[in-house]
């Protein structure tokens, strides 16, 4: 919930600083926004507002899109990162124990704007294995760790994201479309996990699963993929179901 910029008294705070923090706050819940929509979000002068917006982005943590409405930048993902590695060690257990069941490739993503990102990886003990390597960005909605996660997002959210997606056609199988993206999701919502069935390569079955904070927000995603030859309709009801348990396990951890 974004509040107004009515400073109260706070020991050791600093008010340009708490304002900064607010307008990066103003992005949890949307994707992009003007100058004027965060000015008015925060009861600010809308010459203040551009002055700490300009601020933000010239150390990086906003970027400013070509239409002059601004994202949150890579700087802020760079950053993260390093509060990732707490998600990483309570995650690397589960991935263990998924490949051990499973025997295929497992992985674990965090999302960065309409892309997933995979900052851990397990392979399949099988010779024939999944291209997919760490710190490699793909995008959400033909993957299944991405449906998954924004199966997990708030409604506007997911509406913003698939406002600024471009629908690339990887297979016969790629989503094309926002319409078909939600309807996924409502299936994703009841099944507990997504399915990826040839949409980015074909050949390439992967189920997912989101991990979602205490507040229900998703942090990433874990996954088992393999070849649609093995990837059978049982294996990926079993992965699925285990990823549902494992991930809501994770959640209890963090």
């Amino acid at each position: 919930r974004i509040v107004t910029m009515e400073m109260k008294e706070k020991k050791n705070t600093i008010q340009s600083v708490e304002r900064a923090i607010s307008i990066l706050k103003c992005f949890e819940n949307h994707q992009r926004l003007g100058i004027t929509e965060i000015s008015k979000m925060l009861a600010l002068h809308k010459s203040t507002a551009f002055g700490l917006v300009g601020t933000l982005e010239y150390h990086g943590l906003l970027e400013q899109d070509a239409d002059g409405k601004y994202r949150l930048g890579i700087e802020l993902f760079r950053l993260g990162t390093h509060v990732q590695i707490d998600l990483r060690n309570i995650v690397l257990p589960y991935l263990d124990e998924l490949l051990r069941q499973c025997q295929e490739t497992v992985n674990l993503v965090i999302r960065e704007k309409g892309n997933v990102v995979y900052i851990e990886k397990k392979e399949s003990p099988h010779s024939m294995r999944i291209c997919t390597k760490v710190g490699q960005s793909l995008p959400m909605y033909c993957t299944a760790v991405g449906k998954a996660i924004m199966a997990a997002l708030p409604g506007t959210e997911l509406e913003e994201i698939l406002e600024d997606t471009e629908f690339t056609k990887y297979t016969e199988n790629t989503l094309q479309s926002p319409e078909q993206v939600k309807q996924q999701v409502e299936e994703i919502r009841k099944a507990g996990y997504a399915v990826d069935r040839e949409e980015l390569e074909y050949g390439l079955v992967c189920v997912g699963a989101a991990i979602l904070d205490l507040n229900g927000y998703p942090l990433g995603a874990i996954s088992v993929s393999g070849p649609a030859t093995r990837m059978t309709e049982e294996l990926i009801a079993r992965s699925g179901k285990l990823l549902h348990e494992y991930a809501g396990q994770a959640r209890r951890k963090l």
